[in-house]
């Protein structure tokens, strides 16, 4: 049962939650107990449905949860969780994006913390690529068989074993390789790349940097394999092309090091490393003022908003009840939208909001001089909030479904149904 658990969930990762999960992706017990005490009140009076088979329902009903998520973390990290805060946080910026971007995340800057720092990129993290022989496209030069190799990675062996038919030719062979290997999901990403009629397969590490204390991040073998070997020879498997490295870089004059080209310095900056700086010439990663700190997180807002109305206006032709939930989020900013629309935000008929860049900055310049707020864009976030939240807790609630009987108001008794039929869609054609 634990294998299969865990084949469902890194499918669920893998398939509607590509983007990495962050620090509001995890919860204290209060909040986990509010979550769960918020189900138990709505299954209570929930009616009941006959449960969906249909798989675009399922990735629909999947992906407006995930879509909701997103909106939700954009409002938390830009510190819509609590309604004072909201559109508080501070930005920070980089004097060379195009070399090192930046984010602020702490909450505030302590005081006596210097508000910047230089930094200067002597050498981007690397991943570690094999790429394998290029051969041509006629029938593998193998008798066919059943063989086998090992994949070395994160300590851990991998054996894949597979079969090789009368009449295969190499292309397929490597494309059945490049699907096994991807389908395993132990942290090598596997293609087949062609180059004048010929093809390669090649093995690409998802992780940067070299581990402690040794010089690659996986290895390819058959010697020990347990079926016949002679397939890593003749896909030439084991040819590193590209060796792991670390990101090195100097920060105040100061040598760094990092297996990855994407962290933190100090807990309060969040850093990515693009490319390579000119000689003797440090980027500056510092903050914002507060006037473009606050056009930065409505642009943020409004982005995310843009985003989960995008999504969901994908589903219009396939899911009917779609119409209703962009209805409703238009609804919600159309309550808003003269007072958006006097600081450059246009609501449109399909629901998005556009930007006048020009018009936002000079609102902002002098809410701030006059020592105002965008109270009401904080009552925007804060409905959006309460928004995602209850589609993120009931994405079935707006999915087309046959309804079975309605519960005796007054006389019901918990039940975990919604729950249960949702949760299921992940274990769908696992069990």
């Amino acid at each position: 049962m634990s294998s299969v658990l865990n084949t469902v969930y890194n499918n669920y990762l893998t398939t509607y939650t590509p983007k990495s999960l962050t620090r509001y992706d995890t919860h204290k017990k209060s909040e986990l107990r509010s979550v769960y005490n918020s189900i138990v009140k709505l299954n209570k009076e929930a009616p009941w449905y006959l449960p969906t088979t249909s798989r675009d329902v399922q990735s629909y009903a999947v992906n407006l949860k995930e879509s909701a998520r997103e909106l939700h973390n954009t409002i938390a990290w830009l510190g819509g969780l609590e309604g004072s805060e909201s559109l508080q946080k501070k930005s920070a910026y980089s004097s060379a994006p195009d070399i090192v971007s930046a984010n602020f995340i702490g909450e505030d800057l302590p005081s006596g913390t210097p508000e910047g720092f230089s930094i200067e990129v002597e050498n981007l993290a690397t991943s570690q690529e094999n790429m394998g022989l290029f051969l041509p496209e006629g029938v593998v030069a193998l008798k066919p068989d059943t063989y086998s190799f090992d994949i070395s990675i994160n300590n851990m062996n991998y054996e894949f074993q597979f079969s090789i038919g009368e009449g295969e030719t190499n292309r397929e062979v490597q494309e059945r390789l490049a699907k096994l290997i991807n389908n395993s999901s132990i942290g090598i990403k596997a293609s087949v790349l062609e180059e004048e009629q010929r093809t390669s397969l090649s093995l690409t590490s998802e992780s940067s940097g070299l581990p402690d204390g040794k010089n690659q991040i996986f290895s390819v073998s058959d010697e020990r394999t347990s079926k016949t070997k002679g397939t890593v020879q003749y896909f030439g498997l084991n040819y590193t092309s590209r060796e792991a490295a670390d990101a090195a870089f100097k920060i105040n004059g100061e040598e760094r090091t990092a297996s990855a080209n994407h962290f933190t310095v100090g807990k309060l900056f969040e850093v990515e490393l693009k490319a390579l700086s000119p000689e003797g010439s440090p980027a500056t990663i510092g903050l914002k003022n507060d006037v473009e700190s606050m056009t930065d997180n409505i642009r943020h807002l409004i982005g995310g908003y843009n985003d989960f109305i995008k999504a969901a206006s994908s589903y219009l032709e396939t899911q009917s009840r779609s119409k209703a939930l962009l209805r409703e989020m238009k609804n919600i900013a159309g309550k808003y939208s003269n007072e958006m629309e006097s600081i450059g935000l246009n609501l449109s008929d399909e629901g998005t909001i556009s930007i006048d860049a020009d018009l936002l900055r000079r609102a902002a310049q002098q809410t701030q001089d006059s020592g105002g707020s965008f109270d009401y864009l904080k009552n925007f976030t804060q409905s959006l909030l309460k928004k995602s939240d209850q589609i993120s807790l009931n994405p079935m609630d707006y999915v087309d479904k046959t309804i079975v009987a309605y519960k005796n108001p007054g006389h019901n008794f918990v039940s975990p149904y919604n729950t249960s039929n949702y949760s299921g869609m992940m274990f769908n054609f696992y069990c």
